[in-house]
């Protein structure tokens, strides 16, 4: 199938023929331009600041009747904008780091910056991006992909970096390949980078669509030693992350885990220099399996886990063990060494295990309270030892730190909350396990990023109790408390407009006051990340939704536009983005 290139698109609309400035990597030559100047407020008298040789002025447009605010302005007006600002020498540049709008309406003349307002989208990309032998996969689609979500408005991508593929063969020699023609691709256009150091295993969870294990060297520590892998009750191990029981010990080749995740993000520091910072604006730090802050509970590989059920505690490999005896002993409780044995198996229900029962339940006894106490806690210490490392080596580079805490949503209605327990969140009924988190990475200065912002309630199968609306503002309400920003991303690939719609309310919500809800106070996530890109993404609906989601979101809830002139307007860029589109479906589809 036949595809256009954006600039000739642009150019016939609008009557002038644009030569587009091309990029060649590895035989593919993919047309980049900007459809930026079409994706902006369309009023009448529309002046957009140029900067020539250091001197501003003011362009106008072609004026637009302004019969109504919600009038659907001539597409012809606005694309003679773009075409001027691409055909316009080296010298002359839209200052589009303002993105500041002029117009007069009614007389008076009215300012709309476009940056800092609303919240920005990244897009995640595919978990392969990078192949095995560390090249780019389907490099014509990444490029046509990357060139398509910048016009759309998109902020930028989340790339995985991952460790096993980095550091695969041997301890302390690095392969960028792959990841420098990325981000290198992602400057070209335009497009910010949310870098997140995977430390983790792919393969065998929620929407890995791949396999890509831990270095092998680190496999090979492992099989010398078991309990470097997570271990439940019964002695099954899990190689997803190494048990953070040994993050202190040189059980790896001579290195601490935390010296090898340091090392690690010391080197891509000083790999990507020129970029972190400008390009790369955000560092997500993994901490465990999914890049999550969490302890493996809920595995799916091999049917070990399936939804609903509440996990199963990961404390049983040695040096977990040891720390729990050497703290029960200091509680003067020596009896307490060990962790729960009636709490049930992976895909259990709260009433059928003596620990999480709503009456006489093993977790609200004194030893209950003790051991999750630990259990909690040593997931918050290992956060600590990580973003300390992290923000000593990225503080001065301008990069933004962030940490993905997992939505675990099902039986939150209960009073026990078994999942969140077992996955190391120790939020019951009865205590708040989201501060503590949010403290923490208040101390450290990092990004609180959440899961499942696109679910409801009642989406979710009403026996288990699942609440993720009601997860989702507890969460809003504990980074609040620690002033921490908030960030989000949907838990679960959705391209309908009722998942969008409940996107755009988690992202700015109504918090009560402080004063028992009196005064309400709106909470804006700080950034929000789309799960994810892929040929779905771009087929001729999912796209045309997606388009007006990222409007929307970057209109926020002070936008002064009526909903059906912002539809209006992503619907015009869809037609216009089309052939790009059909580029990038048949690219990714091969």
């Amino acid at each position: 199938m036949a595809s256009f290139n954006i600039s000739h698109q642009i150019g016939s609309l609008s009557g002038t023929p644009i030569q587009s400035e091309s990029v060649t990597s590895g035989g593919d030559t993919t047309g980049i331009v900007s459809a930026a100047a079409v994706w902006k407020t369309q009023p009448s008298n529309l002046r957009c600041r140029i900067k020539t040789q250091g001197m501003e002025t003011d362009a106008i447009s072609q004026p637009v009747s302004p019969l109504s605010p919600c009038r659907s302005p001539s597409p012809l007006s606005p694309l003679s904008m773009a075409c001027q600002a691409l055909l316009a020498p080296q010298s002359v540049a839209v200052e589009e780091e303002v993105s500041e709008f002029r117009y007069t309406e009614g007389g008076n003349t009215q300012v709309v910056k476009g940056k800092g307002k609303g919240v920005p989208i990244f897009v995640m990309l595919p978990l392969d991006s990078v192949t095995m032998n560390n090249g780019v996969n389907r490099k014509k689609a990444m490029n046509a992909s990357f060139q398509a979500l910048k016009s759309a408005g998109v902020e930028g991508v989340m790339i995985d970096v991952w460790w096993g593929l980095v550091e695969r063969d041997q301890p302390g020699s690095y392969n960028w390949g792959g990841y420098s023609e990325l981000f290198e691709m992602a400057r070209k256009h335009g497009l910010k980078v949310q870098a997140v150091m995977s430390f983790h295993q792919c393969g065998g969870n929620v929407g890995d669509s791949c396999t890509i294990p831990l270095p092998k060297w680190v496999g090979e520590e492992i099989n010398k030693n078991q309990d470097l892998a997570y271990t439940d009750q019964w002695g099954r191990r899990n190689y997803e992350y190494v048990s953070l029981g040994c993050d202190t010990l040189p059980v790896l080749n001579g290195r601490t885990p935390i010296q090898c995740y340091s090392d690690f993000m010391r080197a891509f520091r000083d790999n990507f220099e020129h970029l972190v910072g400008n390009t790369i604006v955000e560092i997500q730090v993994g901490m465990g399996p999914c890049g999550e802050l969490r302890y493996p509970s809920y595995p799916e590989l091999n049917g070990t886990w399936k939804f609903p059920g509440i996990g199963a505690f990961q404390c049983f490999d040695k040096y977990m063990v040891s720390s729990l005896k050497a703290a029960a002993e200091a509680a003067g409780k020596p009896e307490w060494s060990g962790g729960p044995t009636d709490a049930g198996h992976y895909n259990s229900w709260p009433e059928d295990t003596q620990f999480f029962r709503k009456e006489g339940g093993g977790w609200n006894t004194p030893y209950g309270e003790f051991f999750l106490t630990w259990y909690s806690e040593m997931l918050l210490n290992h956060g600590e030892r990580i973003l300390s490392s992290a923000q000593s080596i990225f503080k001065s580079t301008g990069a933004k730190i962030s940490v993905k805490v997992a939505g675990i949503h099902w039986h939150y209605g209960s009073r026990s909350h078994p999942p969140e327990l077992t996955a190391g969140y120790y939020n019951t009924r009865f205590r708040d396990g989201y501060i503590p988190i949010a403290r923490m990475l208040a101390r450290h200065g990092a990004i609180f990023n959440f899961t499942c912002i696109e679910m409801r309630d009642h989406e979710q199968p009403q026996e288990a109790q699942c609440a993720p609306e009601k997860l989702v503002r507890q969460v809003a309400l504990a980074t609040r408390e620690a002033q921490v920003p908030l960030a989000g991303e949907n838990a679960l690939p959705r391209f309908d407009e009722y998942a969008h719609e409940q996107i755009l309310h988690s992202a700015s919500m109504n918090l009560g006051g402080d004063d028992g809800g009196k005064w309400e106070q709106e909470q804006e996530m700080c950034a929000f990340t789309y799960l994810r890109m892929s040929p779905q993404l771009f087929q001729e609906d999912n796209w045309r939704r997606f388009v007006g989601l990222v409007k929307k979101m970057r209109e926020g809830k002070s936008g002064n536009r009526c909903r059906e002139q912002v539809e209006r307007e992503a619907e015009h860029f869809v037609h216009i983005t089309q052939p790009l589109v059909q580029e990038a479906v048949v690219a990714m589809s091969h």
